[in-house]
């Protein structure tokens, strides 16, 4: 089965429908060099705005981020030549909230991706150039130079690894949604499963991973039962009048659901994640550069700033992804295997 990254997992129906369609007609306006929200000059110098016009996704917050010469004199003498840090998105036509997509003033681009491309130009010294482009376009803007480095939810894999190099930043990770009032639990125990009734997305690998449990299961002798919907709106109607237990998707995409429902008579809760990559590795988000370009050590120098000086802790509490976090940025680290990727 072929394994979907995260960001094309999100797009197969996790967030809900109507927001999707609310952003896509302003988003498919965005090819090309984009600003990102919060790139407003009434900020001081060194001051990076997060969670700009997230339509409630996120929560605006200014970061101080400033140069770090002995991080920036890492860079490719051609990045640096230039002084920017051209940012691939890869967010077009509809766009996967909370990651990258339009925000409430129906124009510019906002979301957790973009926001922290800005965050790592910004301890690189560059002028972040954020480029929107379809998925598929983003690699081959990595592929003929256009693109230097891509933010957009892609996950490291073996197989990846033969054309491009890595700077991680984000768990990969799938989890359970449920409605706020039930008290069920993941707990990262498969077996807390049986009995239970879970929605998911087909041709997923949170569907492998789930079906793979229902398979355990039945060995002892209990079962789960898996069901599928149309589209997000079904999976919802399903959750709140009780057909499901639980949905089954991408932890960033629920997030994103959470924070839109939680003032609404049908308030949901995260009720425990996964590694997307399965039980035998973390997967993991990372920086995506062309291979030997040099980037990847400077990117990745510059995350690990950012975790220790408290604004990435910030960054990912502005998006609610807080339970995305890793302790540390790493180069080229284990990705999915190549009979996984």
């Amino acid at each position: 089965m072929r394994t979907l990254s995260l960001r094309s997992r999100l797009l197969r129906g996790l967030t809900a429908s109507t927001a999707v369609a609310t952003l896509a007609g302003g988003l498919a306006a965005c090819g090309g060099s984009s600003d990102a929200a919060g790139t407003s000059g009434s900020r001081p110098p060194g001051t990076v705005v997060v969670g700009a016009l997230s339509n409630g996704a996120g929560k605006e917050t200014d970061l101080k981020v400033s140069e770090v010469k002995s991080i920036s004199a890492g860079l490719p003498k051609s990045i640096a030549k230039k002084g920017r840090l051209v940012i691939g998105v890869g967010a077009l036509p509809a766009g996967f909230p909370p990651l990258a997509y339009v925000g409430e003033d129906q124009k510019s681009l906002t979301g957790a991706e973009p926001d922290f491309g800005r965050l790592v130009a910004a301890v690189l010294g560059l002028k972040p150039e954020l480029k929107n482009s379809t998925w598929e376009n983003m690699f081959v803007g990595i592929d003929s130079g256009k693109v230097d480095v891509a933010f957009a939810n892609v996950t490291d894999t073996e197989e990846r690894k033969k054309k491009y190099e890595f700077a991680s930043y984000r768990q990969d990770n799938v989890a359970f949604e449920v409605p706020k009032k039930s008290t069920w639990n993941f707990d990262g125990d498969y077996e807390n499963l049986a009995g239970r009734t879970f929605s998911v997305s087909r041709g997923t690998n949170q569907e492998k991973i789930l079906l793979e449990w229902k398979a355990k299961l039945k060995k002892q002798g209990k079962d789960l039962t898996v069901k599928y919907y149309p589209d997000a709106n079904s999976v919802y109607l399903a959750l709140n009048s009780g057909k499901i237990d639980a949905h089954f998707g991408p932890n960033p995409g629920i997030a994103y659901h959470v924070a839109q429902t939680a003032k609404s008579p049908n308030a949901t809760r995260n009720a425990g994640k996964f590694s997307g990559a399965g039980v035998k590795l973390q997967g993991l988000i990372a920086a995506t550069s062309k291979k030997d370009s040099g980037l990847a050590k400077p990117v990745s120098e510059a995350i690990n700033y950012l975790i220790e000086n408290g604004q990435y802790a910030k960054w990912l509490a502005a998006w609610n992804l807080s339970n995305e976090a890793v302790g540390t940025s790493r180069v080229n680290p284990p990705g999915l295997p190549l009979d996984n990727s």
